[in-house]
């Protein structure tokens, strides 16, 4: 039996050695956040710099995540670092963010290495960061004789609990239950491009050009390039220009790259820049759609669906024509 009662004593031991070891870095409580939604981000402070107690935490702000309140904190003091956002996001009610909080410390207390605390921030997660990303939050923890800094950030599939320092890690997922309902929008939530209104005119016969037209706009947080496109009813889609001379000579030219930065919107449309179909396999009808695909240089291929109709104009509408 004594044998027995230390083989579990020193399990034990192992076990909480484990479980110090795993639970000694500053982290998130809730590791995952719905983009487009608020999140209430609380830190864990698990203990002081080589036994010395905390007087000072301070957090930085992904970019992306907007709208951030400090919950104070008895005994400690808070300071608040603004500045301006990489680009303009949507917030509450249709109000917009393109400044806002990048910095939150707590300063002047004291935590005793014995104990443990959070500090807590209430904030908005931009729905135009991606699902299936992952923000970090480095954090500065000072304490009376040194500080530490959680910073580090692992590599791509690298295992962040290797890191000595890791800065405390959100995963963003997607709300499956939302979907825009607007008519001839296509919007994914795993995906930062939105294309809003796409239509095409009628063709007669098999073998001709039509032409579409649609907004785009890149809600993500990095530019994307716009390179083309594809259809299984026409032998190539590609994305032209029509430009006026000083003489007022119409004249098409192919764009193989047209840039989109972030929060920008392109618009294609008739006499300016819009989709070639060429090719096409059947006719368009009036009333009928058309499948197609655009593809980007980082949000790869894009579904859309092309409603034919008949606009209410001919200024600039027979791109084709000009060929």
């Amino acid at each position: 039996m004594l044998v027995d009662f230390r083989a579990a004593v020193g399990a034990l031991i192992i076990f909480a050695a484990t479980c110090g070891a795993a639970s000694a870095h500053i982290v998130l409580e809730a590791k995952q956040a719905k983009v487009g939604a608020g999140y209430k981000a609380v830190f864990g402070v698990p203990h002081g710099c080589n036994g010395q107690p905390t007087i000072e935490v301070s957090i930085d702000i992904p970019e992306g995540v907007i709208g951030v309140k400090p919950m104070p904190k008895p005994g400690w003091t808070l300071a608040l670092q603004k500045g301006p956002y990489a680009r303009t996001y949507k917030f509450h009610h249709g109000e917009t963010k393109s400044d806002g909080v990048k910095r939150v410390t707590w300063i002047g207390g004291s935590l005793p290495d014995e104990y443990f605390d959070q500090f807590v921030l209430s904030t908005f997660i931009a729905g135009e960061l991606q699902p299936g990303a992952k923000l970090y939050f480095p954090v500065t923890q000072k304490c009376a004789n040194g500080e530490t800094h959680w910073s580090e950030i692992p590599a791509e599939n690298q295992d962040g609990h290797s890191l000595e320092h890791p800065a405390p890690g959100l995963a963003l997922v997607g709300d499956e239950t939302k979907q825009d309902k607007a008519p001839g929008k296509v919007a994914s939530s795993a995906n930062p491009i939105e294309i809003d209104a796409p239509w095409t005119r009628p063709v007669a016969s098999a073998g001709g050009i039509g032409a579409g037209y649609m907004k785009i706009t890149n809600n993500g947080t990095e530019a994307d390039v716009l390179m083309g496109g594809s259809s299984d009813v026409a032998e190539r889609v590609e994305v032209h220009e029509t430009a006026i001379d000083d003489k007022g000579v119409a004249s098409m030219k192919k764009l193989d790259a047209v840039e989109l930065k972030s929060g920008q919107s392109i618009e294609l449309k008739p006499a300016g820049m819009h989709l070639m179909l060429i090719g096409l396999k059947e006719p368009l009808q009036e009333g009928g759609t058309l499948k197609a695909q655009l593809i980007f240089k980082r949000a790869g291929k894009v579904d859309v669906e092309l409603m034919v109709k008949t606009s209410g104009g001919d200024a600039g509408g027979h791109e084709h024509h000009q060929h």
